[in-house]
């Protein structure tokens, strides 16, 4: 079970960062090979590093999930279940792909005519999943920022209702308080 870390930190924002950063290396690392393949390296040696890559996006995909769904109950103690099911659907759909993506790379071992294939199919998929990865991470941020998901593990979000706006509510306060931006 992907949770909470021992020391109490949650789990789940310190393995998220791993599929966003490697959805952005998919595609370069692609695009990379198809050139050198272009270039006379072969296939087998220039598709290694997008292949690592898709199985290293994919299994940090599935802890990423993981980790989201073993900490949902806690975090739906500040946020509303409705902010939460636009990330998490987001996020099982960035997994199977990353997954489906993955086998893909795989194909582009393959030679002549269908690795060529695999692998062209492969870099129009990495660009998919790329903008799949700005999705999930776009709403993970709302969720955090906006929702204040974050207060689910502080003393502050223990007593806390469930807000869509408590991250606002708080700089309201601050500043009818005095302490905000008066411009």
């Amino acid at each position: 079970m992907l949770g909470v870390t021992t020391l109490g930190i949650p789990l789940h924002p310190l393995v998220v960062h791993f599929p966003i950063v490697l959805s952005v290396l998919l595609p370069i690392s692609v695009l990379g090979a198809l050139w050198a393949i272009r270039k006379g390296t072969t296939a087998r040696k220039a598709w290694a590093l997008p292949l690592a890559l898709a199985a290293a996006l994919a299994a940090s995909a599935y802890v990423a999930t993981e980790t989201g769904e073993n900490e949902e109950d806690r975090v739906e103690q500040v946020v509303s279940r409705g902010a939460l099911h636009g990330h998490e659907e987001a996020a099982e759909r960035f997994l199977v792909f990353s997954g489906i993506l993955f086998l893909m790379a795989g194909a582009g071992l393959l030679p002549r005519t269908t690795g060529q294939a695999a692998r062209y199919l492969t870099a129009a998929g990495a660009f998919g999943l790329l903008a799949m990865g700005v999705q999930v991470g776009h709403s993970g941020g709302e969720l955090v920022y906006r929702h204040g998901a974050a207060s689910a593990y502080t003393s502050a979000g223990t007593g806390a209702a469930r807000s869509g706006d408590a991250v606002a509510t708080s700089r309201r306060d601050t500043t009818v308080r005095g302490g905000g931006d008066h411009r």
